[in-house]
């Protein structure tokens, strides 16, 4: 199995989360963000990750890599058996990456403007702010987003909204920067111990997002 990714990539992090849950081995390409011809020959798109399987089965899109490793490596799961639960699970990762992302992708992209509405940033800053605690709520009484096991939306979310406990010095990405400033917070216990509980988990290889750089 491979992985093709760029260094700090979020939705990279999603799925060396699910691999490391289901402990498959894994070699991880890193590719030069400026330079995505590999990816574009591999998959038909230039966006990472992209996972090629042992079966040469090309998958890419961090949501439809988690579900294809699901179906095809089934033990230990990341959804619920149960249909009803597990449609659910699948309404909340639509709403992460259509609704809760949208606030802090559009603050990037005022912000790399020549002149930033500093107005509009704030009014989008405070919606992404506010979203904390309906994940501390979602932490009430258990482990994990959906239950006392890790599951995929744990490894959708966590890339995320861990910058709410700080952001790596090195780490001068646009995106990520404004994450660390309008998710930082001290007034969510359950989602600062549930951001470390998940910190903890292996990725592919043992290799977290943060340290392709190195390899």
């Amino acid at each position: 199995m491979h992985l093709f990714a760029i260094p700090r990539s979020l939705n990279v992090e999603r799925v060396t989360l699910a691999l490391g849950h289901k402990g498959l081995p894994v070699e991880i390409s890193l590719v030069d963000p400026k330079d995505r011809t590999r990816v574009r020959k591999m998959s038909g798109q230039e966006l990472v990750p992209v996972l090629v399987d042992d079966d040469n089965t090309v998958v890419f899109d961090s949501p439809v890599v988690l579900e294809h490793l699901e179906r095809r490596y089934p033990d230990p799961p990341l959804w619920p058996a149960d249909p009803a639960r597990r449609a659910e699970m699948d309404v909340f990762i639509d709403w992460f990456n259509r609704v809760w992302k949208r606030p802090p992708n559009l603050i990037a992209d005022e912000m790399a403007k020549p002149e930033p509405d500093e107005a509009r940033i704030q009014r989008l800053g405070a919606e992404l702010a506010g979203s904390l605690d309906r994940f501390e709520r979602l932490l009430h009484g258990r482990r994990h987003l959906f239950g006392d096991e890790f599951s995929a939306a744990d490894c959708i979310a966590f890339p995320f909204l861990q910058y709410a406990l700080g952001i790596d010095a090195n780490d001068h990405h646009l995106f990520h920067e404004v994450l660390a400033r309008w998710l930082a917070t001290d007034r969510h216990p359950r989602l600062a111990e549930w951001i470390r509980r998940v910190d903890e988990r292996p990725r592919a290889g043992d290799v977290a997002v943060h340290e392709l750089e190195s390899i």
